[in-house]
């Protein structure tokens, strides 16, 4: 029974992977759907338009799909090709929004370009993984053996989360950080380092969350959001309400409570809560299970090309499936009240271009590791059938 599961649930002599393309489209379509929800009394407010927010985000969806039909276009030795560009891409980016970046809500996040704004974050995410992938591949043996070859990605991983850190977004240092651990970890390296690494880590992490009073006031009330509902504990309370309203079917699509001003940034970093209400226990479970897909498959595709000795393939698919992983667990912890309120989108579900832009590279990118694996398995099959042929004639 389990090897007949397993052949239906198989994409082999499929073009493509079936299950990657079923999630990410589904993940785009719920979260146009939810956008188009959350947002439609805010942007009333705003500009007398509901749909004014849900408007932007189909533009910016069809956008995202165009760029990640081009980056599937693109060979993947071009892609390694790029690596040590994209990382000082990333970091000029990181810098630029320092400088010249357009500031919300205490943060220094976005570089206006007029007509749209760029999540410098967003865009140095998907860099620092190509990057990565490609020092994993041409160090692999001594990343295993050597302190010294271990250690030099930390180097480049510092000026990050250092940039970052004065943006702030901490947020994007946690998914930053634990992607690059992540592939270390996959990559065969041994696991003292990681404890040792880790120490460090944790640390480091303790000391910046009691530099500053308002990260302090921020843990003490995601543990007790109810104590000051009315201040810094009102976001979570709001959401907390929200999931409770849902019950197992939800209220009903657009019939959400919380979304009538009473849950800030509904429509963006806690789209997720007001899924939870309209949909329920059901609605929100079935988008888990989606980005469990996704990550599965992306991880299953890495799998494939590090059997076949793609180092640089496998361990791109395994940071992209890491991110997507982080930042939705992280994402929906945050509006479930099991982790610190963070500034951090739920991919390809939450309303903003530079998220959604980035995400459907990303899938794409996946995508073309998949593609080339089929040709080169093609490819095999007709040499093995052509040999097999020629034999027989002889």
């Amino acid at each position: 029974m389990l090897a007949r599961w397993e052949k239906r649930l198989s994409t082999q002599g499929q073009v493509t992977d079936g299950w990657l393309l079923l999630a990410t489209f589904s993940l785009l379509v719920v979260g146009w759907i939810m956008v188009t929800s959350a947002s439609s009394e805010i942007a009333t407010s705003l500009t007398g338009n509901p749909y004014y927010f849900s408007i932007r985000h189909g533009v910016f969806v069809l956008c995202s799909i165009f760029f990640g039909l081009v980056a599937l276009c693109i060979p993947l030795e071009r892609w390694r090709f790029w690596g040590p560009g994209l990382l000082l891409l990333g970091i000029v980016l990181l810098i630029a929004v320092l400088l010249i970046g357009h500031e919300v809500n205490g943060s220094k996040r976005w570089i206006p370009l007029g007509f749209a704004n760029i999540q410098a974050s967003e865009v140095a995410k998907l860099c620092l993984i190509v990057y990565f992938a490609d020092y994993l591949q041409r160090y692999l043996p001594e990343v295993r053996r050597d302190w010294g070859a271990f250690l030099r990605p930390f180097v480049v991983l510092g000026v990050y989360v250092a940039l970052l850190i004065f943006e702030p977004d901490y947020g994007a240092v946690v998914v930053i950080g634990g992607c690059m651990m992540g592939m270390l970890l996959m990559s065969g390296a041994p696991l003292g380092r990681f404890g040792l690494v880790m120490i460090v880590v944790v640390a480091a992490g303790g000391l910046l969350a009691v530099a500053e009073p308002y990260r302090l006031e921020r843990i003490t009330s995601f543990a007790n959001p109810w104590a000051d509902q009315y201040s810094s504990g009102y976001q979570l309370t709001q959401a907390l309400i929200a999931f409770g309203r849902g019950h197992w079917l939800g209220l009903g699509l657009g019939n959400s409570v919380q979304k009538l001003f009473y849950l800030p940034e509904a429509h963006t970093d806690f789209v997720f809560a007001v899924l939870a209400e309209e949909l329920g226990l059901v609605g929100a479970m079935g988008v888990v299970c989606l980005f469990a897909l996704l990550v599965f498959r992306g991880l299953r595709i890495g799998r494939k090309a590090e059997l076949r000795g793609w180092a640089f393939s496998a361990y791109l698919c395994y940071g992209i499936s890491l991110v997507f992983g982080a930042q939705a667990f992280i994402n929906i912890a945050v509006s479930t009240g099991m982790l610190p309120t963070k500034g951090l989108t739920l991919p390809l579900l939450s309303y903003g271009g530079s998220s959604l832009a980035v995400s459907c590279v990303m899938v794409a990118l996946l995508l073309r590791v998949d593609a080339e694996i089929r040709a080169k398995t093609r490819a095999t099959q007709t040499a093995r059938q052509a040999k097999k042929q020629e034999r027989g004639e002889r």
